[in-house]
């Protein structure tokens, strides 16, 4: 059985394109089969589309969280509710193609694979959107320390073995593609074009995909610490042979008065300190959430079960 997890917060417009597509491109190598939209709180009409198309597919099963918990508990949401033993993740935008789902399958099914995330070798869309999230995943790859990350986003399908590993982790601040990684596994991808979306505004923002960002280098990477490290070992070089050269300068009575240059040190030696307090309150405040232990998302109501004659 294929278990499809989509996350939907305000997707009205898309929602008829994204099932005519994606219904078809499921059952093209499946029957067995069920999609799963997680609403995450979605203020327009989509939970109303959502369950007139239950009505004519019972396959399609519907969580409503009770509020917008963001993008990734939309998926933890499904990916815990999901009773296949495949389990796809795929976006409501259109921006994941369906149709590149089949190809996943065969990887898995044929060739023996544990996990395939689709890799994005292209971009449609806004360049300037498109530029930032190609400077994240060139240096993600680069600092990350977890493999077959690169390029690689939510899209994937994976064996129930992989879905119950990754659900093992109970982190609240969550990047599920490095989870995903993490894990291990055989994993292997499928190269696609990721497109623009269907239609509409996207629902994250510039703003979220720097939080996303963050949560992603944050969880994965010593790089924020050992940036402290490395800025304060400068400071004390640089101070170092200042320190010496004053001390030359006085010896030798060609030393410049005045107080711009005592200025200019407690300024950097202040903004290294600021960046240092930053970083470790980063780590604080994840410590912080990772300790109060709250559910990752609260279920209004799951529209799941057979509906009766």
């Amino acid at each position: 059985m294929l278990s499809v997890i989509i996350p939907v917060y305000n997707e009205e417009a898309v929602l008829d394109e994204l099932i005519r597509r994606t219904v078809p491109a499921i059952e093209s190598f499946t029957t067995d089969y069920e999609i799963i939209f997680t609403d995450d709180g979605s203020t327009d009409g989509s939970l109303k589309k959502l369950l007139s198309f239950r009505e004519k597919n019972p396959k399609i099963k519907i969580l409503s969280l009770s509020r917008n918990f963001g993008h990734q508990a939309a998926y933890t949401a499904g990916l815990e509710h999901a009773a296949g033993d495949l389990i796809a993740m795929m976006d409501a935008d259109l921006q994941d193609p369906p149709e590149i789902l089949i190809e996943m399958y065969r990887k898995i099914t044929v060739e023996g694979f544990d996990a395939v995330y689709g890799r994005k070798i292209g971009r449609k869309g806004k360049k300037r959107r498109n530029f930032f999230m190609y400077l994240f995943h060139l240096i993600f790859k680069n600092i990350a320390e977890i493999s077959n990350i690169e390029n690689a986003g939510n899209f994937s399908m994976m064996t129930r073995k992989v879905v119950e590993a990754l659900l093992s982790m109970r982190e609240k601040i969550r990047y599920l593609p490095g989870m995903r990684s993490f894990v291990g596994f055989r994993q292997g991808y499928v190269d696609y074009i990721r497109d623009d979306r269907y239609t509409g505004k996207p629902k994250m923002s510039t703003g979220k995909l720097f939080r996303l960002a963050g949560d992603a280098i944050f969880s994965f990477s010593r790089l924020p610490i050992k940036l402290c490290f490395i800025l304060g070992l400068t400071g004390v070089i640089i101070f170092l042979a200042a320190g010496i050269y004053v001390i030359i300068a006085k010896i030798l009575n060609f030393a410049m008065p005045g107080w711009s240059s005592i200025l200019l040190s407690i300024y950097f030696l202040g903004s290294i300190q600021l960046v240092f307090l930053g970083i470790i309150g980063e780590y604080v405040y994840r410590n912080y959430k990772e300790s109060q232990n709250r559910p990752i998302y609260f279920i209004k109501e799951f529209y799941g079960s057979e509906p009766k004659n």
